[in-house]
Parts: structure tokens; C-alpha cells; sequence
């Protein structure tokens, strides 16, 4: 049985940013000063430990979040380093579902970037404490009072800056830390692992009192202790501000800042001193909630060996065929050759392997406990977001929150061997990512996959061919559209059919009125009579379901409409549920092609970065693509422009703002919202 006082020492964090602000390059040196790793691998390399996969390693972008465990001042540090690219948001999705705290990177050239914003409000939606570092303090325009300033706007926190930099761009050597009030050098003849804690120099000491004061002025503000200390005048220890900061990065109230520059191998070690001392443990944070499937009632689980077993499977992989599930534990202790129960699923499961992973490499145990992250063999019905349990005390987790794909393509497999693996070889795939899709055209017979963007796509092709060994030829992008109504309508359909010898006789009557956007369809039972008995209602119900999956104008999803069966004809010893399923099927159909229908195309929200003086020619292009510029900010000699863009029209988009540009402008997307299609 684990020690309870062990698990204050566990520290379940992952590392959130915008793409290349310097996540990989981070974890590499935390790997290497914690004695995790003995060289620092380097993404532009493409050694970097954590981007372990060929495409990774090519490409210099993390694509798959990794998890392994490293050590630091007694901490047990289980680390999560997630994507940037907003085609991979899911996967810091369902990192930030199972852990207790994050690291915000962000670069101090570029402040709040787009993506950062994004994966902090995920981190938020989860109620996850974070530590921001700003990091490539060595690089030219880097501005650490610019950043914190906007990490304060851009998010409504307070930052509280913990460190002062000394020497910014190719002078940048090392910090103050408010705390301490001590100055820390780094020696680059060691790679960063060695540093001197000196007496802060005459230059300085003003700027870090001043700085100081500040920090106690604001911690004051939630704490009256030390508001009263401060207002006397009485000197404040690093403990009593520790104990502050703490606090109030738990409760979610501020942020503490720290920078320095990874590439460099500066600013690392207090770094993970501000992990330890300030981020929280798994018994720090909230017991796990969830629904007893039983009873409907809410029960907690507190982050204890001694509890019944609850985790959650938050990732899945194949590896070489076999499935890797990977699970935060929450209560209990998992066991090789425990039994346990799949509760969103209702089966049983067996484990076979429990793995403590580093990357891509595993190091077998034979038992894990509340506060872990551990990838198992064995579970085979276990898919992303299902709830693992005792099966004597069954708890239904909140499950992660899938994305919907908003591009597709065609393809087909090039011979009758890559025919025959195709299918099985893309349910696995689509196992492993939630957020790829494929199905079968029932009109033209051709497989159509779907995903987060086209680099996503592009990714999951290459590992069919390189992990899979199967080809095939992809069609063009195509957008992902939905359809709707425009709106109110009421139809009535009848099934009457003998089906094996046997009648099947149903009517149903439907109204469909159209949602708010982004609301979601929902589906009403208003059958006020005995015109339709209670036991027919779930098939009444599968069958709009059913209808919903696909649209009368071209085949799309439905989306953003409320249906409600008025009323019906039931036959006794003729009427089924079968008859009732297709009945309201075909009820749904008459009454959408009579509530004018229309189509919803993906609009994207389109962050572009350019020159000054392409500003003209970027603006011209997003009006030409039926875009809606939203706001223009100058940010020193770059102007950020951003703007809400079909998805249709950004297909090469990187292209042609390249020659537009010279190379100069670079952008970002991701997801905001459907509307109407343009013309």
C-alpha cells in the first residue's frame, strides 16, 4: 500500500503551447537535469526523446502527446508534452481531462499566439492550475513585460511575475528571483545543469525591490496576513509567499511566470522548483465525481489506494498490433490479472501488462495506484473517455470531449492487398485518434476519411502506408458540410410493409423546428394520446437518429434542429418496432425537405501575422476569399490580422500567402463555428 504522504509528492502536469513556442525543446532539458535522460535530444535534430515518431521526427512538430516520468527534489513528476498544431487539438483535449496541472509556454517574441489561447481555455473548461514560462528570452524582439502584460488581458488572470530577467535578446543570462532575492547565472561550459546563486548586483537590486513589492503587494490583495505585514512594513519570508502562490494557483486565481530560453539550457531548474512548490498534488485537487450507473447518484472517490478502483482511459495506441490503453488512475490500486469493469461500455476486461511509459518505451510494474498515469495491455473493448472500475463499485466518469471533424477526402486502396487490410487497418487508426472518421459512400461505394485539417489527414495516410503497410490514392480536400432548416415544418409519414411474412404497420407524425446555432438537435416526445404506446418511443426515437445522420439536400449530418413526434396510428398485432423506427425515419425526411432545408460550411478563425506593409495585399486576398475581418492590432513591426474564413476557401491558402508576402506573413486556423455556405 502506497504511502498517502507519497502521493502530495505526485505531480501529473502537462506541457500546453502554440506550435514551435518551445514545448519539446522544454521537456528535453527537464528530462535531462532530472536524470531522466543522459543527452538532450534537439526537435530540428529530430532526436528529441519525447517526438519519438518517423513523422515527428521529419516534420520538427510534436503529432501525439507522450507521457513519462522523471524525478525532481522528491517529486515523482508524470509529464504529458502535447502538440501545438491546432490539427492535434484533441490530443491536448485529452491530456488535460486527466491531469492536475499545466505549463504554459509562450515565446517572447510572439506573446499570446492563437493556439495558446485555445489550450489555455481548455485547461480552464478542466479546471487546471497552471505555471506560465516564457520562453526564447536569447531571441531578437523577445519582451518579457509585453508577454505578461498580455497573458494578463488576453486571459482575465493575474500573472505573477516570480523572476526579473537579467540581459534580454544575446544578452540574456540569467534571472532574479523575487522570491529568494537572489540572482541565478548559468554556465553554459555545463549545458545549463550547473548554475551560481549569487547576491543580487548594486545595478539591479532597485528594479528586484521594486519588482518584489509588487508581488507582495498583489499576493496582499488575497491575503490578509500579508496585506498587514506589508502595509507594516515587516519583512516577508519565502515561505509565507510560497504558502500565498500555492494557494492561489490552486484555486485558480493567478499564475505564477517564469522565463528563460530551453534552447539555451537557461531557466529550467526553478522551472521545476515552481512545479513542486506551487502546482498541485492529486489529493491537492477536487475527489474524482461520477454517476453511479446503479443508483443515478453523484458519488465521490477521494485519491486513495484504500478506495474502490476508478480511473479513465484518456489515450489509446497501437503498437506493432497490439493496443496500449492509457489510464489515470483516481482511486484504488490496479492489478496485473485484475478483473475490472468497463462501465460506458458495460463488459468486462482483464489486465494482462501494466507499463510505466517514458515516450515510446515501457518499463513493466506489477501494480499502480490513485495519481498514476500507466498505459495497460489487455482491454479490448476500451476506447478513448470510458470509464475503468472495481466492478463491485461502478462509477461513470465524465468522458472527453470529442471533436468533430471539418475536412474530408476519397480514397482507395491501390491494390487488391491493400484492398483487403484497408478497413481493418483504418478502424484502428480511428480507434487510436476520435477525432478521425471514415465510411463508405452507400452511392458511389468510395471510402471518404475525415479529420481536423489537412496536415492531419496527411499524417494519418502516411502512417497507414509506413505503420500499416497498406497505399492508397486520396482524392482532393473536401469540406466537411451540414445541413439544416429554415424553418418550422410538420410532416406525417406511413410504413406498411410485410416483411417475412408478417405485416409491419406504423405512423408517425413529426414537427422539426430550427435550433439556435451551435445548440445541438434534440429530439421531444409530445404524444399527449394513446395514439402511439410507450413502448414504441426508443424506436420512434432510433429512427430519427437514425434520419439525422444524414440530410435530404446532399447527404450531410442534421444539425441544430429540435424534432418532436406530435402524434401517430398504431395497429394492434401489425404494429412493430421496426415499422415505428422506419415510419419516423421517413417522417423526418418528408418534414425536413419541407422546412427549407439549407447547407452550414465550417468557418474557420484565421490569425495572420504580416509586414507592415502587406498588410494591404493579406486584407485584399482575406475580402477575395469572402472572409470578415474581425480586428487588425499592430504588434511592433508586424500587424496580426484576424478574420472569420470559410473553410472552402482556404484550401493552399499557405501557398499563396507565401508569394503574396515573400515569405514574410505566416497564419494559423482552427475551428469557430458553421454558417450558412457561401455561394
Amino acid at each position: 500500500m502506497a504511502d498517502p504522504k507519497r502521493i502530495k509528492l505526485f505531480r501529473n502536469i502537462g506541457i500546453i503551447a502554440h506550435i514551435d513556442a518551445g514545448k519539446t525543446t522544454l521537456t528535453e532539458r527537464i528530462l535531462f537535469y532530472t536524470g531522466r535522460s543522459h543527452r538532450m535530444g534537439e526537435v530540428h535534430d529530430g532526436t528529441a526523446v519525447m517526438d519519438w515518431m518517423e513523422q515527428e521526427q521529419e516534420r520538427g512538430i510534436t503529432i501525439t502527446s507522450a507521457v513519462t516520468t522523471c524525478r525532481w527534489r522528491d517529486h515523482e513528476i508524470h509529464l504529458i508534452d502535447t502538440p501545438g498544431h491546432v490539427d492535434f487539438t484533441m490530443e491536448v483535449e485529452r491530456s488535460l481531462r486527466v491531469l492536475d496541472g499545466a505549463i504554459a509556454v509562450f515565446s517572447a517574441v510572439d506573446g499570446v499566439e492563437p493556439q495558446s489561447e485555445t489550450v489555455w481555455h481548455q485547461a480552464d473548461r478542466y479546471h487546471v492550475p497552471k505555471i506560465a514560462f516564457v520562453n526564447k528570452m536569447d531571441r531578437v524582439g523577445a519582451d518579457f513585460a509585453n508577454t505578461v502584460t498580455q497573458i494578463r488581458d488576453k486571459f482575465k488572470t493575474i500573472p505573477l511575475p516570480l523572476q526579473i530577467p537579467i540581459g534580454m535578446e544575446s544578452d540574456f543570462r540569467g534571472v532574479i528571483d523575487l522570491i529568494s532575492m537572489k540572482r541565478i547565472l548559468w554556465l553554459d561550459e555545463t549545458l545549463g545543469a550547473e548554475f551560481k546563486v549569487e547576491e543580487i548586483d548594486s545595478e539591479l537590486r532597485a528594479a528586484a525591490e521594486e519588482a518584489r513589492e509588487d508581488l507582495v503587494a498583489k499576493l496582499g490583495e488575497f491575503d490578509d496576513d500579508l496585506m498587514e505585514r506589508y502595509l507594516g512594513g515587516q519583512p516577508v519570508g519565502a515561505e509565507e509567499l510560497c504558502a500565498v502562490i500555492r494557494r492561489l494557483t490552486i484555486e485558480l486565481k493567478a499564475v505564477p511566470v517564469l522565463c528563460g530560453t530551453a534552447l539555451k539550457n537557461k531557466g529550467v531548474q526553478p522551472l521545476l522548483d515552481a512545479v513542486a512548490d506551487f502546482l498541485p498534488a492529486p489529493v491537492d485537487v477536487p475527489a474524482i465525481e461520477g454517476e453511479n450507473p446503479a443508483t443515478g447518484a453523484i458519488e465521490k472517490r477521494n485519491c486513495d489506494e484504500r478506495e474502490p478502483l476508478a480511473a479513465l482511459a484518456f489515450k489509446i495506441f497501437m503498437d506493432q498490433g497490439r493496443k496500449l490503453t492509457y489510464l489515470r488512475i483516481y482511486s484504488g490500486v490496479l492489478q496485473v490479472g485484475s478483473d475490472i469493469l468497463n462501465v460506458s461500455k458495460g463488459t468486462r476486461e482483464k489486465v494482462s501488462r501494466i507499463f510505466e511509459m517514458h515516450a515510446n518505451k515501457r518499463e513493466r510494474i506489477e501494480r499502480s495506484g490513485a495519481g498514476n498515469l500507466v498505459a495497460v495491455l489487455g482491454l479490448k473493448t476500451t476506447t478513448t473517455g470510458d470509464s475503468i472500475c472495481d466492478p463491485a463499485k461502478p462509477l461513470l466518469l465524465e468522458p472527453v470531449d470529442i471533436y468533430e471533424p471539418v475536412i474530408s477526402v476519397s480514397v482507395e486502396a491501390q491494390t487488391r492487398s491493400d484492398q483487403e487490410k484497408l478497413f481493418d487497418s483504418l478502424a484502428k487508426l480511428s480507434e487510436e485518434d476520435p477525432t478521425f472518421r471514415f465510411s463508405e459512400s452507400a452511392d458511389t461505394g468510395q471510402i471518404i476519411v475525415s479529420g481536423m485539417g489537412e496536415l492531419h489527414l496527411e499524417i494519418v495516410l502516411n502512417r497507414l502506408a509506413r505503420d500499416y503497410h497498406v497505399n492508397v490514392n486520396a482524392g482532393k480536400p473536401q469540406v466537411v458540410y451540414r445541413e439544416t432548416i429554415g424553418r418550422k415544418s410538420a410532416g406525417t409519414a406511413v410504413f406498411d410493409r410485410e416483411i417475412g411474412g408478417a405485416r409491419n404497420f406504423a405512423q408517425v407524425q413529426l414537427n422539426i423546428s430550427p435550433r439556435q446555432r451551435g445548440l445541438g438537435n434534440t429530439i421531444v416526445n409530445q404524444v399527449r394520446d394513446a395514439s402511439i404506446p410507450e413502448i414504441f418511443f426508443p424506436a420512434i426515437e432510433q429512427g430519427i437518429q437514425d434520419a439525422l445522420g444524414s440530410g435530404t439536400l446532399a447527404g450531410y449530418p442534421v444539425v441544430d434542429v429540435e424534432t418532436s413526434t406530435l402524434s401517430g396510428v398504431f395497429q394492434d398485432g401489425v404494429s412493430t418496432e421496426l415499422a415505428f423506427r422506419v415510419a419516423a425515419s421517413m417522417a423526418f425526411r418528408n418534414t425536413f425537405e419541407q422546412g427549407e432545408p439549407v447547407l452550414l460550411e465550417p468557418c474557420m478563425l484565421v490569425e495572420i501575422l504580416a509586414p507592415d506593409e502587406a498588410l494591404g495585399v493579406v486584407i485584399d486576398d482575406v475580402n477575395m476569399r469572402k472572409g470578415k475581418i474581425e480586428n487588425i492590432t499592430a504588434r511592433k513591426a508586424i500587424q496580426v490580422i484576424s478574420a472569420v474564413v470559410p473553410l472552402s476557401k482556404m484550401f493552399g491558402y499557405s501557398t499563396a500567402l507565401r508569394s503574396a508576402t515573400q515569405g514574410r506573413a505566416t497564419f494559423t486556423m482552427h475551428f469557430s463555428h458553421y454558417d450558412l455556405a457561401s455561394q
